[in-house]
């Protein structure tokens, strides 16, 4: 019998839209529960659609005493929903004064950030018949606090979501960015004086929050975002999806005519891969995990859910880079405290951002190894490096002639038509930018960025004992070590192959292995010889 497909909750931030429209929740509140016993004001970041939005939402919906929303119940369309973990505890349920600032809409300039604060504090004000007598946010937030906690009796609950969003749209706009600073730092100043007012701040965000100066007076604000006891907080963990979610994937792989286990390997490298901290739990992507199970489709959805102009304004910021100088590339445990606009320091911010992350960590040199958490960002990035390698959007009609022609090397091993793809998809680089590009490692950036995209299992730079070749593709009939010239013959690729032993490492691998030689001419702006042969 076919299971029933249940309402996934793609989009929802609400915690009581979720619960009384029957979608499904996996239950998060065990950590809730444990961080509002400990009672620290915290900081987490995560990236974005990781569901920071709905944790937010949820402790408003504890703290507000709704405790129905967490007990078994029917809703009104008959779905069961089952009880949750804080309901089996001695939480008491008291109502507390919840204010909420959320930050999490896309804002265009700087006055759309003051109306935003001003209409958030006017809204609590009326709540507690507040007339505000000054204008300065830190006054009013410090007045409102104050009367809030005197009119209950119990003390304010803090809730800041996504509170850098706006800093992460300034990328570029040193100007904006300190405008923006400057609001936040003003509007929550008063919060150290406030602390015997306050029964638990939370904030959450993207970006590592010590170096940007805007919660500094806060009393020892805890950060957990690194930390092993919350690094399943947001994000569905393998336990969750093939125990509460097993029906699910049991229902995805009817439909795509395949078996369990098949469909759960495919999600795992689609959307699997995530650790957020050194005990290196594997976390699902949430957003791209629900799409797949709602729409019955495995797809790209995290990357193409909104356009990342914030990626390539990062990457326009850093010294250049391509995949192979991130992937796999270790960073000390001090690399995280840098600023998210320490454009220096890539990998910090793409860490922080989802683009990365760890793959490993070495306590006694307490150094983290980072990388792409699976084939869904992997691909993606490569598509926004990509574009900052070529300066332009792939042109589709070279790019398609190319994936036929990869699929067709990868099945049947046919490398005169791959490489005569390549001469035909560099043939549609634009003219302009690859003027100002004249070099032999931009056609190696443009060639190695586009394999990846595609998915293929490729390595730049691979070091050997006596240097690093420059593309070693890896297909399941064979391996190719390449070495591309810049205005120099094939035949001389080819000898640096063999001088330098770059085939050698692959000798024990069971795939044969071939060398191949490329050369390219500044004046054709192309391939113009190329030599293969055999390891």
């Amino acid at each position: 019998m076919m299971a029933q497909k249940r309402k996934y909750p793609v989009g929802i931030q609400s915690f009581e839209k979720l619960r009384q429209e029957g979608f499904l929740y996996v239950d998060k509140t065990p950590l809730i529960y444990k961080m509002i016993t400990d009672g620290c004001p915290y900081f987490l970041s995560r990236p974005r659609r990781f569901g920071k939005s709905l944790l937010v939402n949820t402790l408003a919906a504890v703290f507000e005493g709704r405790r129905e929303l967490f007990e078994a119940f029917t809703t009104e369309q008959g779905i069961e929903q089952p009880r949750l973990y804080i309901a089996t505890t001695d939480w008491k349920w008291e109502k507390h004064p919840v204010l909420r600032f959320d930050f999490s809409k896309d804002l265009m300039d700087i006055g759309e950030l003051d109306l935003l604060i001003d209409k958030s504090l006017e809204r609590y004000e009326q709540q507690y018949g507040i007339v505000a007598k000054e204008k300065r946010p830190f006054l009013r937030l410090d007045t409102l606090v104050r009367k809030a906690h005197k009119d209950t009796g119990k003390r304010v609950v803090l809730l800041v979501d996504e509170y850098d969003k706006m800093m992460l749209h300034s990328i570029g706009d040193d100007e904006m960015a300190a405008a923006v600073k400057a609001r936040f730092k003003n509007l929550f100043s008063p919060l150290k004086d406030l602390d015997e007012h306050l029964q638990l701040v939370f904030i959450t965000g993207i970006s590592k929050f010590s170096q940007m100066g805007v919660f500094s007076t806060i009393n020892q604000l805890k950060n957990i975002s690194m930390q092993t006891a919350y690094e399943s907080i947001c994000g569905i963990t393998e336990e969750e999806l093939t125990t509460q979610l097993r029906p699910d994937i049991e229902l995805l792989a009817q439909k795509r005519k395949e078996t369990y286990d098949e469909t759960l390997a495919e999600l795992k490298r689609m959307y699997d891969g995530y650790h957020f901290s050194d005990g290196m739990t594997d976390m699902y992507n949430p957003f791209s995990l629900m799409n797949a199970l709602g729409s019955g489709e495995i797809k790209k959805y995290w990357f193409e859910s909104a356009t990342p102009s914030a990626l390539i304004e990062i990457l326009r910021q850093m010294p250049p880079l391509e995949l192979g100088d991130i992937d796999g590339k270790r960073c000390p445990d001090t690399a995280f405290d840098m600023p998210f606009d320490s454009y220096q320091a890539p990998l910090p911010a793409l860490y922080q951002s989802g683009y990365l992350t760890i793959k490993d960590y070495h306590a006694s040199r307490q150094m983290y190894t980072l990388g792409f958490p699976n084939y869904e960002v992997r691909t993606g990035f490569a598509d926004c490096l990509y574009q900052m390698v070529s300066g332009t959007q792939p042109d589709e009609n070279s790019r398609n002639v190319f994936l036929d022609a990869y699929y067709d090397f990868r099945d049947f091993d046919d490398l005169p038509a791959f490489i005569q793809a390549i001469k035909t998809f560099y043939a549609g680089v634009p003219f302009q930018w690859e003027r100002d590009n004249k070099n032999e490692h931009y056609y190696h950036a443009l060639l190695y960025t586009l394999l990846t995209a595609f998915g293929a299992d490729v390595r730049a730079e691979e070091p050997t004992a006596k240097g690093c070749s420059d593309i070693t593709l890896k297909m399941p009939r064979g391996i190719y070590v390449m070495e591309l010239k810049y205005n120099d013959t094939a035949e001389a690729a080819l000898e640096q192959i063999n001088r330098k032993g770059y085939a050698d490492k692959y000798a024990l691998d069971g795939r044969p292995v071939t060398k191949v030689g490329i050369a390219f001419s500044s004046k054709e702006r192309n391939i113009t010889d190329w030599r293969s042969e055999p390891s």
